[in-house]
C-alpha cells in the first residue's frame, strides 16, 4: 500500500463502525492506524493488511484464523484483538490501542536502560509470550519495535519499571509461518534477532522466541545488537556461526549473572535454551531477585558503620530505597505468586521502619530500636542467604550413565544441560566424562549442571568415493579424519581418467582416525586400440599384433572351423592396451577326423550305410548291389568329416 492510498483512508469509516482518524506507522506487511469505534466511543488501533499480501490465499487464512485465538488469548501483557473483517478486499484487525511508545523509540532515545529497566521490560514481554506458548502460538519476531511500552499509572513513562509492557503482531506473525522468505528470498524474521535454527531449516517453536528475547535483552542492556552487516543475509548467518558476547564486554560493570542469563537464552542449540517464555521468565525473576537483595545489602553496609545506629537510624531509610528495586517493588503483574505474599509481610513491616519521631522519648527510642533489630535481621539473613543458604554441592555425575543422571538429577532439583561430547577410546558412549561445575562445588539449589558425554571410541566410516574425482575424493576421505593414500593408477575403457576406480578398504568399512584409505584412479583408456583379428588364419593375426607392441598367446581349441583359423581374443577388440600387454588368442585345431573302416567284401548296399552313418559320403562304382572289391581312401586312413569315400563293387 503506497502513501497515497493509506492517506485516502484517513476520514473513511469502516464497516460503518470505525472512523479512521490517523496513520501510526506502515511496516512491510501492514498499515497501522488510530481510529475511533464509534459504536463503543472508544479509540482502536486498526491494522490494514498490504494489497500485495491480500492475493495470497494462504495468508490471508491463516491471519484470520490467529486472530481469531489471539482474540481469545486475554493477558494484561498481549494487545488486544477486538475485531476484524475485509475493506475493500483487505483483511483487517480491529486492536487495543496503547497509549505510549515502542521500545524501538525508548533505545532510540535513550540508546541503552539499566538493568533493573531492562529486567522489568523483558519480565513482561515474556509474560505475554508465555501465555502465548501456552495457547500454542510461537511470535516467530520478537523485537522491540513489537514491545509497546505504556504510560506508567503515575502518568509518563520515565519509570520504566512501574510501565506497563505490551507485546504485539502475535497473528501476523504467525499468518507467515509457513513462507520463511518473501519474494526477494529475504527471511521474514528480522536478522538481528533471528534464531539460528530459522535460518538454517526454518523451523520454529517456543525456544525461537526465547533466543529472539534474549537478543533483545542484550541490546536493552549495551544499546547495539550483536551483530550487523551491509546484507542481512550476513547478519543471519552470524546467529548461526557465533556465540552471542557477553553484555560486559560491551558495557563494562554489568553483573555476571546478565552475562549468564543472555548466554542461557542465546544457546545455538534449541536443546539448551529454555524450553519456554515460561521458563525464561522464571530466571529472569531469579537474576532480578539477586540484584535487588545485592545492591540493598551492599546499601545497608556502606551506610551502618559510618553513624551511629541509635541517633541517625531513621537516615538509613534514603539509602534503601536509592539502589536497585527488590521483588516486593515491582508491580503485581510482575510478580510470582509466592513474590506476592512477601510484598505484603514487606508492606506491613515498612511501618516500623519509617514511623516518624512522636513526643514521647520512650515510643521514638522503641520504633528506632526495632527498627534497627530489623535492618540487623536483614542484614544478617540477606548475607547468609547469599553467601550460604541458596547453596549446595554439586553432585559427583562423572562416570554414570545419561540415563543415571537425568534420574539423579530429577531427585536433587538440579537442571541438565549437555555440551558437544567427546570420543573416548576407553568410556562407553553417553557415560559422563566431565561436568562444570565438578562435583563438590557450590552451586545454588536448583542451579545447572554443565555435562560432557562421551561419544564412545571414534571411528569413521571410509566413504564411498568411486565414481569421484580425485580432489573431491580427497576431501571426502579427509573431512572423515581419514588419510588419503593414491595407489597405482590404472588404464579403464569405463571410468574416465582422474576418477577413483576402488579404495582398500572398500567403503563401509569402519576405520580409526589418521588410518590410510588408498585409492586407484583411472588412467583413462589405454594407448593401443586392440583390434580384431578373429577369422583370420594365426600367421597373419600374430603379425599384426606383435606389430602393435603386444604378445600374442594362442591356445588351439577343437573346432568345425578350418585348422589355424583365430576364433576368439581377449581382450576384445577395441579395448585400450598398453605395450606388451598379452592378447590372448583361441585357434581352431580343424575338424575332429573319422577313420575309414576296412569294407573289402561286404555287400555294397551295407558297406555304403556304414559311410553315411559315420558322416562320410558315398560313391558306388559298377555294381551297385556287388560286393566290394577296392574302396579309396583305404581301411584306417583318416579323414574329415563329410569326406568323399569311393566303392568298387562287383
Amino acid at each position: 500500500m503506497d502513501t497515497t492510498v493509506a492517506d485516502t483512508l484517513i476520514g473513511t469509516t469502516i464497516d460503518g463502525r470505525y472512523r479512521i482518524t490517523g496513520r501510526v506507522a506502515r511496516g512491510g506487511m501492514a498499515t497501522v492506524y488510530t481510529a475511533v469505534d464509534e459504536r463503543l466511543e472508544r479509540t482502536v488501533a486498526l491494522k490494514i493488511i498490504h494489497p500485495s499480501q491480500a492475493t495470497n490465499v494462504h495468508f490471508v487464512d491463516r491471519f484470520t484464523d490467529e486472530a481469531k485465538t489471539i482474540a481469545r488469548l486475554t493477558h494484561p501483557n498481549v494487545v488486544a484483538v477486538y475485531d476484524q473483517g475485509r475493506h475493500q478486499g483487505l483483511p483487517y484487525l480491529v486492536m487495543e490501542y496503547v497509549q505510549g511508545r515502542t521500545l524501538r523509540d525508548l533505545l532510540n532515545q535513550r540508546r541503552r536502560l539499566n538493568p533493573v529497566e531492562a529486567l522489568a521490560i523483558l519480565e513482561q514481554m515474556l509474560a505475554a509470550i508465555a501465555a502465548a506458548h501456552r495457547a500454542g502460538l510461537v511470535h516467530r519476531d520478537v523485537k522491540p519495535e513489537n514491545v509497546l511500552v505504556a504510560e506508567a499509572p503515575s502518568g509518563g513513562i520515565a519509570n520504566l519499571v512501574d510501565s506497563v509492557v505490551k507485546v504485539a503482531d502475535f497473528g501476523l506473525a504467525r499468518a507467515v509461518e509457513a513462507s520463511t522468505t518473501d519474494d526477494s528470498g529475504q527471511l521474514m524474521a528480522t536478522v538481528a534477532y533471528v534464531a539460528p535454527e530459522l535460518v538454517t531449516d526454518g523451523h520454529a517453536d517456543a525456544r525461537t522466541d526465547v533466543y529472539s528475547a534474549g537478543i533483545v535483552l542484550f541490546e536493552m542492556l549495551t544499546g547495539r545488537v550483536p551483530y550487523d552487516g551491509e546484507v542481512p543475509v550476513e547478519v543471519a548467518w552470524q546467529h548461526v556461526d557465533n556465540d552471542v558476547p557477553a553484555p560486559s564486554h560491551v558495557v563494562k560493570g554489568l553483573p555476571n549473572v546478565l552475562d549468564d542469563l543472555v548466554a542461557r537464552a542465546t544457546r545455538r542449540d534449541p536443546g539448551a535454551r529454555p524450553t519456554d517464555a515460561g521458563a525464561l521468565l522464571a530466571e529472569v525473576q531469579v537474576v532480578r531477585d539477586d540484584l535487588g537483595a545485592a545492591n540493598v545489602e551492599t546499601a545497608l553496609l556502606r551506610q551502618v558503620p559510618a553513624r551511629s545506629p541509635v541517633a541517625d537510624a531513621t537516615a538509613l531509610v534514603p539509602a534503601v530505597t536509592s539502589v536497585y528495586p527488590a521483588a516486593t517493588d515491582r508491580p503485581t503483574w510482575a510478580r510470582l505468586p509466592e513474590q506476592n505474599k512477601g510484598g505484603r509481610a514487606q508492606r506491613r513491616a515498612a511501618p516500623l521502619v519509617e514511623a516518624p519521631v512522636g513526643r514521647f522519648g520512650d515510643r521514638r527510642q522503641i520504633f528506632i530500636v526495632a527498627a534497627i533489630a530489623l535492618m540487623v535481621l536483614t542484614i544478617v539473613g540477606s548475607t547468609w542467604w547469599v553467601t550460604l543458604g541458596r547453596y549446595t554441592e554439586a553432585p559427583q555425575f562423572v562416570n554414570m550413565t545419561r540415563t543415571q543422571v537425568e534420574q539423579e538429577a530429577r531427585t536433587k532439583g538440579f537442571a541438565l544441560v549437555f555440551g558437544d561430547g567427546r570420543y573416548d577410546e576407553n568410556v562407553p558412549k553417553d557415560v559422563v566424562l566431565a561436568q562444570d561445575p565438578p562435583a563438590t562445588e557450590r552451586i545454588v539449589h536448583g542451579g545447572q549442571i554443565t555435562l560432557v558425554l562421551s561419544l564412545g571410541p571414534e571411528r569413521h566410516q571410509v566413504p564411498d568415493i568411486i565414481g569421484l574425482e580425485r580432489a573431491a575424493a580427497k576431501g571426502e576421505i579427509e573431512t572423515n579424519k581419514l588419510v588419503f593414500k593414491e595407489g597405482a593408477g590404472e588404464h579403464s575403457d569405463t571410468v574416465p581418467q582422474g576418477v577413483v576406480i576402488s579404495t582398500d578398504p572398500k567403503p563401509g568399512q569402519t576405520l580409526k582416525p589418521g588410518e590410510t584409505v588408498t585409492v586407484v584412479i583411472s588412467k583413462g583408456k589405454a594407448p593401443i586400440t586392440v583390434p580384431s583379428v578373429i577369422g583370420q588364419n594365426i600367421t597373419a593375426a600374430r603379425d599384426q599384433l606383435q606389430g602393435l607392441g603386444l604378445i600374442v598367446v594362442e591356445q588351439y581349441k577343437d573346432s568345425n572351423e578350418p585348422a589355424d583359423k583365430v576364433i576368439g581374443q581377449s581382450p576384445g577388440p577395441g579395448t585400450g592396451a598398453e605395450k606388451d600387454d598379452e592378447i590372448k588368442l583361441e585357434v581352431s585345431k580343424g575338424p575332429s577326423q573319422v577313420i575309414v573302416p576296412d569294407l573289402t567284401g561286404q555287400p555294397c548296399p551295407q558297406a555304403k550305410a556304414t559311410l553315411e552313418g559315420m558322416g562320410l559320403r558315398v560313391t558306388v562304382n559298377l555294381n551297385v548291389n556287388g560286393k566290394v572289391l577296392q574302396q579309396s581312401p583305404g581301411p584306417n586312413t583318416p579323414v574329415a568329416p563329410q569326406s568323399e569315400v569311393v566303392l568298387n563293387c562287383l
